[in-house]
């Protein structure tokens, strides 16, 4: 994994510093507001020398451990509130809980995410910036027949619905597979004075108005989402309008994939939130790159090193992605 360097901090408000690091370059636990370790067993959020650290099942043997650190702004606070674990530095909220396995994930999703807004909203934290979602067989069926990333994607819909008005916005998030079982929920905020907007991609349909064929409720996240000069890309994928495109074919998804992004980050979508202009894909720094299929893995590495910058830090996970005809999706950061 080369070149793990730490980004440029900003004195802007909502500026959230965050880096990979190899297990052997563990930073200071003080300068942390949060860390999430991608290994092969996974294991609950918690504190660990007073910061939250969860883990999250989602390498193979073969591939290393890894670490998302997100670097505080200023003294922390951190604790446990039932379930969640989470910490607070006067700028940023980091927010942690995991659904443990379960017939049905519906209520669970709904009573976590709930749990997490009220947490938000008391602390003064309203302004959710970014989410993931990890969901442990995200497209195999619960006990009621139906796909388990339509089931959590209800749950979370009523809990948005539920707090309409004070959670501020809906955030760019990723929801995607695991190696384990349950869902694992992490996501930082900002405060309500934040300097925050979300965006859309003209060459898709935004996912909180995808059509019933999709789920009883529709997925509910923004495809970006830009804050205090940081711009974060949800999971991105093969999708124009609300369809795959190029089913069974790993290069020309990748392809969409990548040109989506590129319409999302640029100058024509960020014209009226950023002055300067928009951003290429050799702008993009800690990308994450999931794959469904293993042996689609040294084709999509070849093709992403062709388009990323060469000091583009660069993840590659082999997991399922939310809908069975989705070979690749990406996320990644700018600042």
């Amino acid at each position: 994994m080369p070149g793990f360097v730490d980004l440029l901090s900003s004195p802007r408000e909502v500026r959230q510093n965050i880096k990979f690091e190899q297990p052997g370059e563990q930073s200071d636990s003080q300068n942390i507001l949060a860390r999430v370790v991608f290994e092969k067993n996974g294991f609950a959020p918690e504190l660990h020398k007073g910061v939250p650290t969860l883990g999250v099942p989602m390498t193979t043997e073969t591939e290393p451990e890894f670490h998302e650190v997100f670097a505080a702004s200023g003294p922390v606070v951190a604790g446990k509130e039932g379930g969640l674990v989470y910490a607070v530095d006067g700028r940023h909220l980091f927010c942690t809980v995991q659904v443990t396995e379960r017939d049905v994930y519906r209520d669970a999703a709904r009573i976590a995410y709930d749990s997490a807004f009220e947490l938000a909203t008391r602390l003064g934290y309203p302004n959710i910036l970014r989410m993931w979602n990890l969901v442990g067989g995200i497209i195999d069926s619960n006990a009621d027949g139906m796909e388990i990333y339509r089931d959590f994607c209800s749950g979370r819909a009523e809990a948005f619905s539920l707090w309409a008005g004070r959670i501020l916005h809906i955030p760019a998030a990723t929801g995607i597979g695991t190696r384990g079982n349950g869902v694992y929920l992490y996501f930082i905020a900002g405060r309500a004075d934040a300097d925050v907007h979300h965006l859309e991609n003209p060459r898709q349909t935004p996912a909180y108005h995808y059509p019933d064929s999709y789920g009883p409720k529709a997925p509910n996240f923004a495809r970006a989402t830009f804050a205090g000069g940081t711009l974060y890309i949800s999971g991105t994928a093969s999708i124009i309008g609300d369809e795959t495109v190029h089913k069974g074919d790993i290069a020309g998804q990748v392809d969409v994939t990548l040109e989506n992004i590129a319409t999302l980050i640029s100058t024509e979508n960020l014209e009226k939130v950023r002055p300067e202009g928009g951003y290429s894909l050799r702008d993009l720094d800690l990308i994450k790159v999931y794959v469904s299929r293993s042996e689609d893995i040294p084709f999509v590495r070849s093709r992403c090193e062709e388009v990323f910058a060469p000091d583009a830090r660069v993840v590659y996970l082999n997991v399922d992605i939310c809908r069975p005809d989705l070979l690749v999706e990406i996320e990644a950061m700018v600042q």
